[in-house]
């Protein structure tokens, strides 16, 4: 136990955990980090170990993004790291604000052959904020806090530091390992030199802090004018047909997300959500825009981008109309600008600027309700149409893909995470399956990663264990996870997945079979995936026709509330739902 052994650096990790309200820790064991665990649980947090140093980060990822507190992963030296690299440009991508915490070799063997020996500052640094590499343990405490504190700051995202193994074990034990001769064995000067460097070398390493280090404070998200607000009420009070886009940056403060969605409501303008900002409005609210974003864009006379950049989920600021006047409101001013010069940029927090836009649309100002029946019935005809593309078809055996998207969306209970990690079954569950409320849905973002199911759903029932976690795979994806319901089931956390098995790597081979007549590395086989869970111990339901679907989501719920993860294999037809989705 840590206890028995004093104060270590292990020590000083977990101190700074518990201090910044962390309360769980993902991992997968490694020697190098060892003192960091058994310190982590001394200390009250739970030590999470998943089967992929991937799912550790992607875990820690969930968990910040539905808790507005960092999540933290610790992974080991070399191959343990270099596993990560995947998940953290995930984050990157998606602002989450991540602490990688990575083992390494001893300080005085780095760069001399030792055991995962890799230049981890060079692999890391591309795709992270801030990273540090820690050389004495007095410097634990103080790269820790400032790691939290860049973490949160302006445009959020993942940290990475490098904490030593030799930093990290007991004193007395680490000094034990230091080839220091006793003095009855020292021969001439090489001895006496080389003594002497060892010893100055660990008394620099262990050298007594200087004092307590105070927590920094916690960031300040980045504000607007008072003069930006007033543009922008004036451009609203111009617009007859205004549209409000909105992403993950309203969300990043989870305590806020009620008055996020206060202040929308006050504006009263039509409105999208993606990312992190899907759920904010409920599933049926009045305001909310689920379908046909590009033709309401292109009736649009003004469209406020909040925390939406005009990537290529806008066709790189195509959609958006020229004619159109454009609010861009962003944390980062590179993605305020990316595509499309905004008639009023707003280097700031959405979330923040929103608040104060709403206070000057008090009273139904900007309400447009004729551009809002429009718009909602354009909504309604492709929900009919949807409805339509849903209905059992009698063409023997497999499930209609889109009809068990509706099931779906009619079993999930009303507290509940939605996670989606796949292609053409995610999003054709994106259309189709409504987020119940805030901090709801989760999906990798912007990167477009495979294999982060697993990972998000794993942070998700542990930040709300009262909450049913549905993990939507396809069955290509799934293959990244499978592992992980050994997981699932060590560590008690009930999820359901759906896996939407058509055989198939189906969004790549939709338009690699039209274009280039060749379905070669697209094709797969449907997999018994529900008989590799049961034998991690897990729950395996088979669906093979509409009819099951139904009973099935039922049955997989009853065992989740009983405690047991589950896996339900839906045989799925193939559909061209959605043909022509591809992305460049």
């Amino acid at each position: 136990m840590a206890g028995d052994l004093g104060f270590h650096g292990g020590v000083a990790v977990a101190q700074v955990l518990a201090r910044r309200g962390v309360g769980f820790l993902f991992t997968l064991c490694g020697g190098h980090i060892s003192p960091i665990l058994a310190a982590c649980k001394a200390k009250g947090l739970r030590v999470v170990d998943v089967r992929h140093e991937a799912t550790a980060v992607f875990a820690a990822d969930a968990m910040a993004r539905l808790s507005g507190i960092p999540g933290v992963a610790a992974v080991t030296a070399g191959p343990g790291l270099t596993n990560t690299v995947t998940a953290v440009k995930n984050a990157q991508l998606a602002q989450s604000p991540v602490i990688v915490l990575g083992g390494a070799p001893a300080t005085l063997l780095k760069g001399r052959g030792a055991l995962q020996d890799i230049d981890q500052f060079a692999l890391m640094k591309p795709h992270v904020k801030w990273a540090a590499a820690v050389t004495r343990v007095r410097d634990i405490v103080p790269a820790l806090e400032q790691a939290f504190a860049q973490a949160q700051a302006g445009v959020p995202g993942p940290v990475f530091v490098e904490l030593p193994v030799d930093l990290l074990y007991p004193e007395p034990l680490v000094r034990a390992w230091y080839p220091i001769k006793p003095a009855d064995q020292v021969r001439g000067l090489r001895d006496r030199l080389m003594n002497g460097y060892l010893r100055r070398h660990l008394n620099r390493m262990f050298a007594p802090a200087g004092g307590a280090v105070a927590p920094l404070a916690a960031p300040v998200a980045p504000g607007h004018s008072e003069a930006q607000a007033r543009a922008a009420a004036q451009l609203l009070d111009g617009a007859q047909r205004p549209l409000l886009l909105l992403g993950s940056q309203a969300t990043l403060a989870a305590a806020r997300v009620g008055a996020v969605r206060a202040a929308v409501e006050a504006l009263g303008l039509p409105t999208y959500l993606s990312g992190m900002g899907r759920g904010l409005l409920g599933r049926q609210h009045p305001l909310l825009l689920r379908h046909q974003r590009k033709q309401a864009l292109k009736a649009a006379d003004l469209v406020i981008l909040a925390g939406v950049p005009a990537d290529f989920r806008l066709n790189y600021g195509r959609d958006l109309p020229r004619q159109a006047r454009l609010i861009a409101v962003n944390r980062g001013a590179e993605d305020a600008r990316k595509n499309r010069r905004p008639d009023l940029t707003v280097v700031g927090d959405p979330a923040g600027f929103l608040a104060a836009l709403a206070l000057a649309g008090a009273g139904g100002r900007w309400s447009r309700p004729e551009w809002l029946r429009t718009r909602r019935e354009q909504d309604q005809a492709r929900e009919a149409e949807i409805d339509a593309q849903a209905a059992p078809v009698d063409l023997g055996e497999g499930v209609n893909p889109v009809g068990l998207c509706r099931r779906l969306d009619d079993a999930i209970a009303e507290d509940s995470i939605i996670v989606g990690d796949g292609g053409d079954f995610v999003a054709t569950a994106s259309y189709t399956v409504k987020p119940r409320g805030p901090l709801s849905w989760l999906d990798p973002g912007v990167f477009g990663t495979l294999g982060s199911g697993a990972g998000f759903a794993l942070g998700a029932k542990l930040f709300r264990p009262q909450a049913e976690v549905w993990v939507l795979f396809g069955d290509g994806s799934v293959g990244y996870s499978l592992s992980e319901w050994d997981t699932f089931v060590r560590h008690n956390v009930p999820v359901i997945a759906v896996v939407g098995n058509d055989a198939s790597w189906s969004q790549i081979a939709r338009e690699q079979v039209e274009l280039l007549h060749d379905d070669v590395g697209t094709v797969l086989r449907h997999t018994d995936y529900h008989r590799v869970a049961e034998g991690f111990g897990a729950e395996g339901l088979l669906v093979r026709n509409d009819e099951e679907a139904g009973p099935a989501l039922r049955r997989g719920k009853e065992l989740a509330a009983g405690g047991r993860p589950v896996l339900i294999n839906a045989i799925c037809r193939k559909t061209e739902f959605r043909k022509g989705s591809l992305s460049m």
